[in-house]
């Protein structure tokens, strides 16, 4: 699946959803990142990043007064927001998407390590390891970006967040991945994009990131933080 076919498909995301387009462009580079930490090879880099950014495609066949409803979701909404893993699945599938890699996430990224996720109820090491990894960047941006129901962002909602994973960690979350994002955030590497890519700062097509303009981003950003030194 080529970039251009990527963003194709993540612009009709964000006609559904308004907060999609920052969110998606930050669970990439996180996942990027993290990756990298762990000395994954360029080609899967590649192939996991566009997982990243397809992830919500089912969230097309969500009615817009649920995905955009600033209050809290009756059950029943939330019931019908807990079919976007399947029927994203079932898109890519129609698409003749057969990445193994972007359909497991795209599928199985709200499935938690104690089988308590939706929509498959998968458990522990049944879950493949991308979502199981993924699950747990996918939170993260949550808790630290603009939503309907919140507009806090920064350090103290990051810190927060960390430690909502950790107290989730061998229960909603696989224990080795919260421990691989704490570690990776705590280094300083994922300070430009919690900084920099928040949901008031215009993002890029997805057919243009590159390696990189990555680089030249994470650059700009250090430069800046040394200059405040």
């Amino acid at each position: 699946m080529s970039p251009e076919e990527v963003q194709s498909l993540v612009a009709e995301i964000e006609k559904k959803d308004l907060s999609t387009a920052a969110h998606t462009w930050r669970v990439v580079l996180y996942t990027r990142a993290i990756l990298e930490s762990f000395g994954v090879d360029h080609d899967t880099i590649e192939l996991v990043t566009k997982a990243a950014a397809l992830h919500d495609i089912g969230k097309i066949d969500i009615p817009d007064r649920i995905l955009q409803k600033p209050g809290k979701l009756t059950d029943e909404e939330y019931k019908i927001v807990q079919l976007h893993p399947a029927t994203g699945f079932t898109r890519m599938m129609t698409l003749g998407v057969t990445e193994e890699p972007i359909l497991n996430i795209v599928r199985y990224h709200h499935e938690r390590w104690d089988g308590l996720g939706y929509p498959f109820g998968l458990k522990g090491e049944d879950i493949p390891m991308g979502p199981r990894l993924f699950a747990v960047i996918d939170s993260f941006d949550a808790m630290t970006s603009v939503r309907p129901y919140r507009s806090q962002l920064g350090d103290d909602a990051a810190r927060r967040a960390l430690v909502e994973l950790q107290a989730g960690s061998g229960t909603r979350y696989w224990p080795e991945g919260v421990e691989a994002f704490t570690e990776l955030f705590h280094t300083g590497r994922l300070d430009y994009i919690l900084h920099y890519f928040n949901d008031e700062v215009p993002v890029p097509a997805f057919a243009a990131a590159r390696q990189e303009e990555f680089d030249a981003i994470r650059k700009r950003y250090e430069r800046k933080d040394g200059n405040r030194q």
